[in-house]
């Protein structure tokens, strides 16, 4: 069976899960290219609006395949396969984390849009542990997530956090109790009926306007907001308001 798994939960979602449960969805290769492959073809299907990132109902992700990583040479660091696909998909992305994300876990979450989290889930980034550093992003989004004084507490020390403390950091935007992955397909749900252009254009002003000046930011934003006047969406958001009645949007 594939290590990463595509599903289909409901008209205009999918579910993308990490399914390695011998080794705790540890992130290895496969894993990798799988989730690059992936996110690149659901970047392009235009029957899918959101997304949900899961592993299963225990861990989201346990971290690197350390197997892997004790066989690698610096010329094999080099020439490691890091997961991009996540952070560059430009539809909405939802990370469902049940349990354990540490590691490259965390940072698959923080790749997301958005972060739920069950009662029983803890984060980490315990790398220097291991005499390592965090490689996908964990020493650039941590900080920018929650404040760089919170971040290197776990960076530095390696401790985990957990989903009431994410909570509290703003890592996590709701803490479910049980499974998290129903909460985030009914989210997905909510925003797949909402203008898939206009969720797109959203995403990409907030990630491209994070680390401009404020004016320049605002402009983006302003250029956004103009394309959005092209759209039959908008046209048909606007419609239904006035005619009181629920909008059909077709991503046009």
């Amino acid at each position: 069976m594939p290590e990463v798994l595509l599903e289909h939960p409901a008209p205009h979602v999918a579910l993308v899960r990490i399914h390695r449960p011998e080794a705790r969805n540890a992130l290895n290769g496969e894993v990798r290219r799988g989730m690059n492959t992936l996110f690149a073809q659901l970047a392009a299907d235009p029957e899918v609006r959101s997304i949900v990132l899961a592993g299963s109902d225990t861990v989201f992700a346990a971290g690197a395949d350390l197997k892997e990583r004790a066989a690698m040479d610096v010329v094999g660091a080099m020439n490691f396969e890091p997961t991009r696909g996540i952070a560059n998909c430009p539809k909405p992305v939802i990370a469902a984390v049940n349990g354990y994300a540490l590691g490259g876990g965390c940072e698959y979450a923080m790749q997301c849009d958005i972060i739920l989290a069950n009662d029983k889930a803890k984060f980490g980034q315990p790398e220097i542990k291991l005499g390592l550093v965090p490689g996908a992003g964990g020493t650039q989004r941590l900080p920018r997530a929650i404040g760089k004084y919170n971040a290197m507490w776990m960076l530095l020390t390696g401790n985990f956090v957990s989903a009431q403390d994410a909570l509290r950091m703003g890592l996590v935007c709701e803490v479910i109790e049980g499974n998290c992955e129903p909460r985030a397909i009914e989210l997905a749900k909510q925003i797949a009926e909402l203008p898939p252009l206009a969720a797109m254009q959203i995403k990409e002003i907030v990630s491209s306007g994070a680390d401009l000046a404020l004016d320049a930011a605002l402009r983006l934003e302003a250029k956004g907001i103009q394309l959005m006047h092209g759209t039959r969406d908008m046209r048909e958001g606007v419609s239904a308001f006035i005619e009181k009645r629920k909008a059909k949007f077709e991503g046009r």
